[in-house]
């Protein structure tokens, strides 16, 4: 009895701590997307669409895919055929897209997933690079997004994914699942969400419906799912592949969810933190590191004018260490919203702080 009690005791212990992580990674994250938000990250000019062709590149980077995000703009944008890059890769770049513009409209209309839409997605992400299989139960095309006849495993060495004669049923409780948990999604908060896209993302993989692109499916409905939540959709980086892998497979492994979602949790604040840095010294500001800032520039403004509303946007800058044009962009964004109010002309006027 007592021997019980002691391991009870210690795996209390260990779910604790488990769910101490869980807390601190889902703070971080909220964080994270609350402060990229507020920045207007991606309210910038042509955001949506450069963010899509590098949520496209890559995700067929991770299937083989050597086009980078500036080589996919031009092809999308111009139609230019790129010069050392297969035709093989350019289909699947392009097939890609039009499968992600289709996951759009299916988001924004919150249209029910059925087998049949993921057949019709599948079909348009192989479009161009599928194949014709011919097997004992008949034959099957993974350009027409059908279903595979076959059993397939994870690589070399790796383990089996379900019997094909299961995929049929475990894909329809996929759908079922999804569309109630889309139903009751008011109220949760945004890591619920990305969890909830999380574990879509590796459930479809599990399930393997496909011959053929099932990564690339798995990627797609993840961000369909988080573009009708209206979160930043994930973006899987081709330098994470091995470490994504990784984690699936470990997962799978361990029968433990919670690994793939620490990952994708971790690896959602690393590309956060990233594009946060990179915006800031676009504009001009030097990215936070640590404890150095412990005060954003919108409050020291503030501050600053609140003692003297004269004060110009060079003068502010230089109290700030950041450029001109960073002042000039944080002060237009304070009146907006109504916490300063510019008294008098430009010249010979000053700000009063409400």
């Amino acid at each position: 009895m007592r021997k019980g009690r002691e391991k009870n005791l210690i795996f209390a212990e260990k779910v604790g701590r488990k769910l101490k992580i869980q807390e601190k990674m889902a703070n971080k994250l909220e964080t994270l997307v609350t402060r990229y938000r507020a920045l207007e990250i991606d309210r910038q000019i042509d955001y949506d669409k450069f963010y899509l062709y590098s949520l496209i590149t890559h995700s067929t980077a991770i299937e083989g895919s050597t086009i980078t995000e500036l080589e996919n703009q031009i092809m999308f944008d111009h139609g230019v055929s790129l010069k050392g890059k297969s035709i093989e890769e350019q289909s699947m770049n392009l097939d890609l897209k039009e499968a992600y513009e289709k996951a759009i409209t299916l988001a924004k209309n919150h249209t029910p997933i059925t087998i049949d839409r993921l057949v019709s997605l599948s079909a348009m992400v192989m479009k161009n690079t599928g194949k014709e299989y011919k097997t004992m139960l008949g034959d099957f095309s993974s350009a027409r997004g059908e279903l595979r006849l076959l059993n397939v495993t994870a690589g070399v060495g790796g383990r089996s994914y379900m019997n094909y004669s299961k995929v049929p049923i475990k894909l329809a409780e996929f759908c079922n699942k999804l569309n109630e948990e889309r139903r009751h999604v008011a109220g949760k908060s945004i890591d619920e969400l990305y969890q909830l896209t999380f574990d879509a993302h590796f459930d479809l993989v599990t399930i393997h419906p496909w011959a053929d692109g099932n990564g690339r499916m798995a990627r797609l409905v993840m961000n369909m799912l988080q573009f009708e939540f209206g979160l930043i959709p994930t973006k899987i980086l081709r330098e994470d592949k091995e470490e994504y892998i990784k984690a699936l497979v470990a997962t799978r492994e361990e029968d433990d969810l919670d690994i793939f979602r620490s990952f994708m949790t971790q690896m959602m604040e690393r590309n956060l933190t990233a594009e946060i840095d990179a915006y800031l010294q676009s504009i001009g500001e030097p990215a936070p590191r640590g404890k150095e800032k412990t005060e954003k520039s919108r409050e020291k403004i503030i501050h600053l004018l609140s003692e003297d509303g004269k004060l110009s946007a060079a003068s502010l800058a230089e109290k700030l260490g950041i450029s001109a044009k960073a002042v000039e962009k944080h002060l237009a964004r304070l009146k907006a919203d109504g916490v300063i109010e510019r008294i008098g002309a430009a010249k010979g006027g000053y700000w009063k702080v409400k």
